[in-house]
C-alpha cells in the first residue's frame, strides 16, 4: 500500500482511509472491529471517523456510537494505537443531534474533544477535522441553491482565528497531533492557511470534501490551492455512495436493493439519484466491462491517480465488499482506461 504525507505534518496515511459512518448501524461492533483488523493487517493506517455518525441512518440514539466501535477496538488492542492514524470530526451548526445544533466554536471543540477522546478510548487524536464551516458550505447538492453573499466577512474570519487558537492549546497539549477541514472551499481553505501562518497556529493539513468519478468540484480551484499550498485531499464518497459499484443499475424509479443504503436510510443517496446519474453509472460500468476489470476498484483506482489525493476514505458493510475495494490500490489503469474515463467525463460531467 502506497503512503503520502498528510499535508506537511509528516505524518504519513496510507492512499485507502477506511471510512466507519456504518459502525453502530448497519456494522456491529464485531464486524466494525474485523473490518479494522483486516485493513491494518492489509497495509491501511488510516481510520477516518466523526463525533455524529453513524449516519445510516442518522439519528440521536445511535449518535456517537461509531466512535465507540472504534474505542473498543483500541481498548483491546491496546499495543496497536500507533499503528493506526485516527482522524475525527466536530460537527458544525444545524445538527441538532450533536450540542442541539451548537455553531463550531472554541467552547464546542473543547466539549467534542473531550467526547471523542472518551469514546475512542484514547488520549490523542491524529487528525481532527471541522466537518463543515459555520458559515454554510455548497456541499451536498446545496451547490443548486449556494449563495455567499450573506456571509459576514469580518465575523468569520474572527470565528477562523478563535478556533484555531482553540486548536493549538489542544495540539500543545498532546491531545491533537494535526488539524484539517472538510466541506470547505477554497476561499475558506485559504482563509484558514492565511491566518494560520500569520499567527504561528495550527495549520490546517487536509480538506475532506467529496470527490468521485461523478464529483469532481475539486478539480478546478481547490486542486490548484491545494497544490501550492500542500494541503491534501482526502476524498469522502468516491464510490457516490455505492452508484459506483454498479449494484444500482436496473433500479432506477423506487426500486432500492434490500439492506442498502438506498433502502435503509436515504433514498435518493443525498440527492445523488437521478436519470442523469444513472446514464453516467451506465456509462462508467460499460467502461469497466470493455476492459474487463471490476468497477468499484476502476473508481477507487481513478481517485488514487489524481495528483492532489493524500488518501481515498472508502467503506464497506461487508467483508467481501472490504477485500474487494482494497484491491483498488494494485490496479493500475491503463491509457486506454483513463481515455475512456475521460470521455465519459465529457459526456457526464456534472451528473449530479
Amino acid at each position: 500500500m502506497k503512503m503520502n504525507e498528510l499535508g506537511r505534518t509528516g505524518i504519513m496515511v496510507s492512499e485507502l482511509c477506511l471510512g466507519s459512518m456504518t459502525w453502530g448501524t448497519q456494522n456491529s461492533e464485531a464486524e466494525g472491529h474485523e473490518q479494522i483488523d483486516y485493513a491494518l493487517d492489509h497495509g491501511i493506517n488510516f481510520i477516518d471517523t466523526a463525533e455524529m455518525y453513524p449516519t445510516t441512518p442518522l439519528s440521536a440514539e445511535t449518535q456517537g456510537d461509531t466512535e465507540r466501535v472504534i474505542g473498543t477496538w483500541i481498548a483491546n488492542n491496546k499495543s496497536r494505537r500507533n499503528d493506526v492514524v485516527l482522524a475525527t470530526k466536530v460537527t458544525g451548526s444545524g445538527y441538532k443531534d450533536v450540542r442541539e445544533g451548537e455553531p463550531i466554536s472554541s467552547a464546542t471543540i473543547s466539549q467534542a474533544l473531550e467526547a471523542s477522546l472518551k469514546s475512542l478510548q484514547t488520549d490523542y487524536i491524529d487528525l481532527y477535522q471541522l466537518h463543515w464551516p459555520n458559515r454554510g458550505s455548497y456541499a451536498f447538492r446545496q451547490s443548486w441553491t449556494f449563495d455567499p453573499t450573506a456571509q459576514d466577512t469580518i465575523l468569520t474570519l474572527e470565528h477562523m482565528e478563535e478556533v484555531l487558537d482553540a486548536l493549538d492549546g489542544h495540539v500543545k497539549s498532546g491531545k491533537i497531533r494535526s488539524v484539517g477541514l472538510s466541506n470547505e472551499s477554497a476561499w475558506g481553505t485559504a482563509n484558514w492557511l492565511r491566518i494560520a501562518q500569520g499567527k504561528d497556529l495550527p495549520r490546517m493539513a487536509s480538506v475532506q470534501n467529496e470527490y468521485s468519478l461523478m464529483c469532481r468540484y475539486f478539480d478546478l480551484d481547490m486542486a490548484e490551492l491545494c497544490h501550492h499550498e500542500g494541503v491534501g485531499l482526502l476524498s469522502f464518497s468516491p464510490l457516490a455512495c455505492g452508484l459506483l459499484t454498479g449494484k444500482y443499475i436496473n433500479c432506477k424509479g423506487d426500486n432500492r436493493p434490500k439492506g442498502s443504503r438506498a433502502d435503509v436510510s436515504n433514498a435518493s443517496l443525498g440527492g445523488r439519484w437521478n436519470d442523469i446519474a444513472h446514464a453516467a453509472v451506465e456509462a462508467y460500468a460499460a467502461i469497466a466491462k470493455k476492459h474487463n476489470i471490476d468497477m468499484t476498484q476502476m473508481a477507487l483506482a481513478w481517485c488514487l491517480t489524481r495528483p492532489f489525493m493524500a488518501s481515498v476514505i472508502f467503506g464497506a458493510t461487508s467483508m467481501a465488499q472490504l477485500e474487494n475495494s482494497i484491491k483498488a490500490a494494485n490496479l493500475q489503469l491503463s491509457e486506454d482506461i483513463m481515455a475512456d474515463i475521460l470521455s465519459a467525463h465529457k459526456k457526464f460531467p456534472i451528473p449530479y
